[in-house]
């Protein structure tokens, strides 16, 4: 009966969602609709139940593009994808990959970036999430994206703003809240004791946000750089109002190409309790060796595209 009704799920909704339960709990949900200038998650729920996550920001309108957890980037060939104050979209062209499992569940996806004048493609964005129960209630959702321009060469230009961002809950954050940031290199806060950038802007292999998320409740995510991404370990554009990204092009432009497509690997865990850095040291040397996948089509019966290992020797 576990075939009929593993323990990971996916289940397409109405309105351009889809949600991933774990044990039968709704863990986070996808959603794509046309009525956003791009897709985000929301939510990513911590053991308690409760979203780790928000839509927007605590005190500033101008920050409504901060849709929990989402992909994104400031210049692209000098186009914003980062700001709603832009004709510039990312829309889903379609899924690729539902995939139920005993200890993963995959939502494969493609996307396509446009400027909002041209109606041609600029980029295309494959994303494959994987959601794995882990400890307690907790979630590892790892995100896979492989960058593809149209044209032979595009220009990812520099930029602190991109591609995956993550806007966490108001109780979570420094200002709004009573959260702390801690980076893998033992550093705390964004800024130090003399308002100078502490965390800000400087390399880490991951990057935390714990605070309060019920009363006497401690949650958060630690969110992972991977050791295959170009220009490991990133540099992190974090504030204390409560948001995080590895910031990709924080130093200098990066030139994608067809024939050598960008491949981005990120994982965020959804914890309960304060951040452990031992066991967070831990679960980036597991992360490190997990394996890497493409969408092939494939020859099932019944099934348009599969998952695929790619070979990283």
């Amino acid at each position: 009966m576990s075939d009929l009704f593993p323990r990971c799920q996916v289940q397409p909704l109405p309105d351009h969602q889809v949600a991933i339960s774990i044990d039968g709990r709704e863990r986070l949900r996808w959603h794509y609709g046309p009525n956003y200038p791009r897709p985000f998650f929301y939510p990513l729920n911590g053991p308690s139940g409760v979203s780790l996550t928000r839509m927007g920001h605590p005190g500033a309108s101008n920050h409504d593009h901060h849709r929990s957890v989402w992909f994104a980037h400031a210049k692209l060939l000098g186009i914003d994808f980062w700001s709603d104050n832009t004709s510039a979209r990312i829309r889903q062209k379609h899924w690729l990959v539902y995939k139920d499992g005993e200890d993963r569940a995959v939502l494969a996806t493609q996307l396509g970036w446009y400027d909002g004048h041209d109606p041609a493609e600029l980029l295309d964005q494959t994303v494959i999430a994987i959601a794995r129960p882990f400890d307690d209630g907790e979630t590892l959702l790892e995100l896979q994206s492989i960058f593809i321009p149209k044209a032979d060469s595009l220009e990812v230009e520099q930029s602190n703003f991109g591609f995956l961002a993550v806007r966490v809950a108001k109780s979570i954050s420094e200002h709004f809240g009573a959260g702390r940031l801690t980076s893998s290199e033992g550093l705390v806060g964004e800024k130090d004791e003399k308002g100078q950038p502490n965390i800000f802007g400087k390399d880490a292999r991951w990057m935390d946000y714990s605070g309060p998320i019920k009363a006497s409740i401690t949650e958060g995510i630690t969110y992972f750089d991977h050791p295959a991404n170009p220009r490991y370990p990133s540099k992190w554009h974090v504030r204390e109002d409560g948001w995080m990204g590895a910031s990709f092009c924080m130093d200098a432009p990066f030139v994608i190409s067809r024939r050598q497509p960008l491949r981005l690997r990120y994982l965020l865990h959804a914890h309960a309790g304060p951040i452990d850095a031992g066991r967070a040291d831990a679960i980036a040397a597991q992360f490190a060796n997990w394996p890497q996948y493409d969408v092939i089509r494939s020859s099932k019966p019944h099934q348009q595209f599969e998952l695929t290992e790619v070979r990283t020797s």
